[in-house]
């Protein structure tokens, strides 16, 4: 009988219900403990997750409800607001991720809180806003505040759950990234109906208001329930101490490593394997392969009744564009099930690139607007790649376990370079002035997703191959312990027998 199959053998099977949920077939006190965490980790992460997104998407919404004609944007102005609201994202989230292995996350999050509250506070100021430079600066500040919330969070949940617990909870913190923009539609068009004009300010200043308003509880909220590290945590009302052990020797099970010392030679090593080179550039290409979604809302704004023959209202506009974000909510969860389910993170991914390449391709191909019909599907299903980031970085997670500070360091680059090409590719790939067709923005969308699938590809080879070679370590490891015992043993019986050595 060979290796593999004795192996499979003596591994148990899994219940069935453990798919559905993956605490149902764990011991009682464990299950206890992982809803507890659940809920603490899980609520702040989403909810603030959410009017981080609530606060990114405004902005777009804003430009069509008014705020361009009220400013006299022109051009590519939306584009460079959205550049400087990267360029504020970027800076920040390295040196957040980085410090956060030095300090108790409870401390360092202790600021994440905060920051929601100066980001709230940025965007309500700018319902005071009268010409474009002043947008700009303030967009700029709001980046910097938002960036450092998700790199953090993510290497959070890396140090909490296991391989087939990891992509779920990802993803379902993730959901919140297309739950925000969809509030945010729904919030301008009841903005505009039931505010515009109220107190002299017109209803894209009132997003603003609101959607500030709305994050200020949810910072209040993060300060009580952001939990530490496993290895750093002390019992409290939340964890008692037969539940921070379980933690620990869940995470020593799966050798992820809790954080040591940065050292010089501990930084050079962050560079001398492969993984910087391969998620990052998985993670950039994913980030940047969507651009086709983002035109969907211009196309609604561009139909006129005197050139196409019929005009949608503003309320149109910012609400039916919201199946794009159903889509990736439904395709986030079942990356999510399956991926954890077949303990395999790359076949949602290959699907969703073959997907999006797909749809690119026909958006390319399709005329603006002789085919309403089929145009507004093909947008609805431009965003099934949109639940991937949770995936990718569940991937990271669990590929870098074994050294915390260089964990850290990769989820934070591939989040930080992302944004890094999201701050000017836009505005060559999608220029405003070509909305809504942006015929090159959607060929390179689908060469793209070609470039997200082929560094998919490499990061399972290698991955498969550091596997195969510490397989073979453990062997000649084993066999060489094995020798030695041998050879001890034979040494022990001959100075028993008298016999000589």
């Amino acid at each position: 009988m060979s290796s593999v199959s004795s192996a499979s053998e003596l591994k148990p099977k899994r219940p069935w219900t453990s798919y559905v949920w993956d605490t149902w077939d764990k011991p009682p006190e464990e299950r206890r403990f992982l809803f507890k965490l659940d809920c603490c980790l899980l609520t702040y992460a989403a909810l603030s997750y959410f009017s981080k997104y609530l606060d990114q998407q405004n902005i777009t919404n804003a430009y069509v409800s008014g705020m361009k004609e009220d400013l006299n944007l022109v051009g590519n102005d939306l584009n460079y607001i959205t550049t400087a609201w990267t360029c504020g994202y970027v800076i920040g989230q390295i040196p957040s991720n980085m410090l956060i292995t030095r300090v108790r996350p409870s401390i360092w999050a202790s600021l994440i809180p905060a920051m929601e509250l100066i980001w709230s506070a940025f965007t309500m100021i700018l319902a005071t806003t009268k010409n474009f430079s002043s947008v700009v600066a303030l967009r700029f500040f709001v980046g910097l505040a938002e960036s450092t919330f998700y790199p953090a969070i993510q290497y959070v949940i890396g140090s909490w759950y296991k391989g087939d617990e990891l992509a779920k909870r990802a993803c379902i913190f993730h959901t919140a990234s297309a739950i925000g923009p969809m509030f945010s539609g729904f919030l301008q068009t009841g903005a505009y109906n039931g505010l515009n004009g109220v107190h002299g300010l017109p209803g894209w200043k009132w997003l603003f208001i609101i959607d500030g308003l709305i994050t200020v509880p949810i910072a209040l909220l993060g300060f009580l329930i952001m939990p530490d590290l496993p290895s750093n945590t002390k019992p409290s009302i939340f964890y008692t101490e037969e539940q921070l052990r379980i933690a620990n020797e869940r995470m020593e099970k799966i050798g992820r490593k809790p954080p040591t010392h940065y050292t010089k030679a501990k930084v050079i090593g962050f560079f001398k394997t492969w993984h910087l080179y391969t998620l990052v550039p998985l993670y950039v290409l994913f980030n940047n392969g969507s651009y086709p979604s983002q035109s969907m809302i211009f196309w609604f704004k561009s139909f006129t009744v005197e050139e196409q023959g019929r005009a949608f209202s503003i309320a149109q506009i910012n609400t039916y564009p919201l199946g794009q974000n159903v889509m990736q909510i439904i395709t986030t969860l079942v990356y999510a099930w399956w991926s954890d389910a077949m303990q395999l993170r790359w076949p949602p991914m290959l699907f969703a690139g073959c997907w999006n390449m797909s749809v690119a391709i026909a958006l390319a191909a399709t005329p603006v607007y002789t085919h309403i019909g089929t145009r507004w599907a093909l947008y609805y299903m431009t965003s099934v790649s949109g639940g991937l980031s949770g995936l990718i970085l569940a991937w990271a997670n669990e590929l870098t376990g074994n050294d915390s500070e260089k964990r850290s360091f990769v989820v934070a680059c591939c989040n930080t370079f992302a944004y890094v090409f999201q701050a000017w590719l836009p505005i060559v790939l999608i220029p405003q002035v070509e909305q809504p067709r942006v015929l090159k923005g959607n060929i390179s969308c689908a060469v793209i997703m070609v470039g997200m699938m082929s560094f998919a590809m490499l990061t399972l080879y290698l991955s498969r191959r550091d596997e195969k070679r510490a397989a073979a370590g453990r062997s000649a490891a084993e066999e060489d312990s094995a020798s030695i015992n041998e050879a001890r043993k034979e040494s022990l019986d001959k100075s028993v027998t008298g016999l000589p050595l």
